[in-house]
């Protein structure tokens, strides 16, 4: 689920595994679509996938995608992974899914109430959220803190576009990367 910049790097080396592609998202990629990646409907990519990634990012249309509804789509056992944002996904939903044996095994790179959990030393506090020390009972469940963009590397390529949308704001009344509203609607 989306094949921007991250998905379409997923896709590439799910391809090296000679893993088949399903793939949803409402802009399709041609060159994808070129290295044999099929575009399906969002119900189809839930009904015929082993492994569900998401890689989209949270708009009013895709807060709680990932919910109890969508899940009674999910191939039974499948595993589900999410990279993108918490919010995509209703952790309620998922763990009742996890009970029922519907998700298989999932990966959570983020977790909708995640910024009081993460980046800081919580080893002298009692975990107050609920439903992520539910999360944590399941042995077919991993989760990890939000961090790729805490690399050298991507720090210095965020300080890079940062520093070139405001040159390039300041010079033209443009930013170079413009950010556009179209799917806040």
């Amino acid at each position: 689920m989306g094949t921007g910049r991250i998905g379409t790097l997923v896709a590439h080396i799910l391809q090296g595994f000679g893993c088949t592609l399903l793939a949803f998202d409402p802009v399709p990629d041609e060159t994808l679509e070129q290295r044999g990646v099929t575009y399906v409907p969002f119900p189809e990519l839930m009904e015929r996938s082993d492994i569900v990634t998401i890689h989209c990012p949270l708009t009013p249309q895709t807060h709680h995608l990932i919910n109890a509804n969508s899940l009674k789509l999910i191939r039974e056992g499948a595993m589900l992974i999410n990279t993108s944002r918490g919010a995509v996904v209703d952790t309620r939903a998922v763990i009742a899914g996890l009970k029922s044996g519907r998700i298989g095994a999932l990966g959570l790179d983020v977790y909708e109430e995640e910024g009081d959990l993460f980046f800081r030393n919580l080893s002298e506090t009692m975990l107050q959220d609920d439903v992520f020390a539910r999360l944590l009972t399941f042995p077919n469940v991993l989760i990890t803190g939000h961090q790729g963009f805490f690399t050298r590397e991507a720090l210095t390529a965020i300080a890079e576009t940062t520093i070139h949308n405001i040159s390039s704001f300041e010079e033209s009344g443009q930013t170079a990367h413009q950010i556009g509203t179209e799917l806040l609607a």
